[in-house]
Formats: C-alpha cells, sequence, structure tokens
C-alpha cells in the first residue's frame, strides 16, 4: 500500500504533501482549528479539496468516491449513529475483535441511546474495520477512554495493521501515545503540515 499526496489544498489547508506506506504509523499533533480534523476529511474526499492523490499508482480521480473510502477509511472524533441498537450497524461482527475491545457478543443487542461516549467509540472502530480498510484515518480514537481500554485500543489497531499491511494516520494529543506507537510523527499549525525528527519535542 503506497498513498501519496501532492499539493493537497482546501480553503483552510495546504498545499501539503505527505506519503504513507504499508506499516507506517503517521501521528499528527496541534492545537484546536490547526486544520487536523479536515486534513483527514479532505483525504477521505469527503470535503473539496485540490491536489494530487495516488494510491497503489491510481489517481483518486479514476476511483468512485464510495470506494475511495472504503480503501481510506475516516473515524471522526464523533461517530455518528442512524439506527436504535447496535446490530443495526454492522454487517457482521468478529466475535474475537469484540473480546478484544472488552464486549461479549450481547453487545449486538444494546441500544446505541445508552452506549456511553466510549463504548460508542469503541463500536465505531469495529464497524469502520469490518470493510477491511487499507488506510486508516483516526481523529483522536482514545480520547474517550480509560487507560485499559485505550491499551485495547492500540492493540487492536497495531493487530489489524500487522494482519492487512494498513498504514494509519492517527490525530494524538498525547505525547506519551505518539512516542509509544508512531513511526512518524508531525505538527500542524494553520493547515500547514510539518514533519518533526524523533528527537524534537511532541509539543512545539
Amino acid at each position: 500500500m503506497h498513498l501519496i499526496v501532492k499539493n493537497l489544498q482546501t480553503a483552510l489547508l495546504g498545499p501539503l504533501n505527505l506519503e504513507l506506506r504499508s506499516g507506517e504509523r503517521h501521528f499528527i499533533h496541534g492545537p484546536s482549528g490547526a486544520g487536523k480534523s479536515l486534513l483527514l476529511r479532505a483525504l477521505a474526499d469527503l470535503d473539496p479539496h485540490q491536489g494530487t492523490l495516488t494510491l497503489n499508482g491510481v489517481s483518486q480521480n479514476e476511483i468512485p468516491a464510495s470506494q475511495w473510502r472504503r480503501h481510506l477509511a475516516y473515524l471522526p472524533a464523533e461517530s455518528h449513529w442512524w439506527a436504535d441498537t447496535v446490530a443495526e450497524h454492522f454487517s457482521h461482527i468478529e466475535e474475537e475483535a469484540l473480546q478484544h475491545l472488552g464486549f461479549t457478543h450481547e453487545v449486538v443487542n444494546w441500544q446505541i441511546m445508552h452506549c456511553s461516549s466510549g463504548e460508542l467509540q469503541r463500536l465505531a472502530l469495529l464497524r469502520l474495520l469490518q470493510n477491511h480498510p487499507e488506510i486508516l484515518l483516526l481523529d483522536e480514537p482514545t480520547a474517550n477512554l480509560d487507560p485499559k481500554n485505550c491499551q485495547r485500543v492500540e492493540q487492536l489497531l497495531l493487530d489489524y495493521q500487522q494482519q492487512h499491511h494498513a498504514a494509519l494516520l492517527w490525530v494524538s494529543h498525547d505525547p506519551q501515545q505518539m512516542k509509544r506507537l508512531a513511526t512518524h510523527c508531525h505538527t500542524m499549525q494553520n493547515g500547514q503540515l510539518h514533519e518533526k525528527a524523533a528527537d524534537e519535542s511532541l509539543w512545539v
């Protein structure tokens, strides 16, 4: 898997360049309003943008938007739920993945309205992974989780990445998480993306 982004630009972003390859985990840090979520949305073709995006040598313009989003899957900070129960949002649920995130099979009968924000966050990740995307665009996927569930999510993502040779683009405000997991670190300010050397402060 190889994603090349050249001169990506929106009304509030860029132009910026980025490359992601199988096995890489790119973390993005920056202040609120810097454009981190807007970048993920543009990469998922959810917002209008200019520039050149190619996936495994094929231009985004040659791939239907719905298919593109199966390759590049976006997990927003606040997930969207449109039906009453958990089961209605899944074509199938892998039991092993449920267990990895601390759920039992009974979760499929849960009412969405009675789920906590942390439970919905973990379930949204499972829903995202059921299509086996090549690139995960993750907007603070562990922000609402306690340390134990944060560890569960991190391990599930690492396992998924290894099994499917995926790449991760991960927005995080947790410097310790970045130190644990990142293969590449970036900061974002005023719509511009800057890669940082390993020995630079993640907060600057």
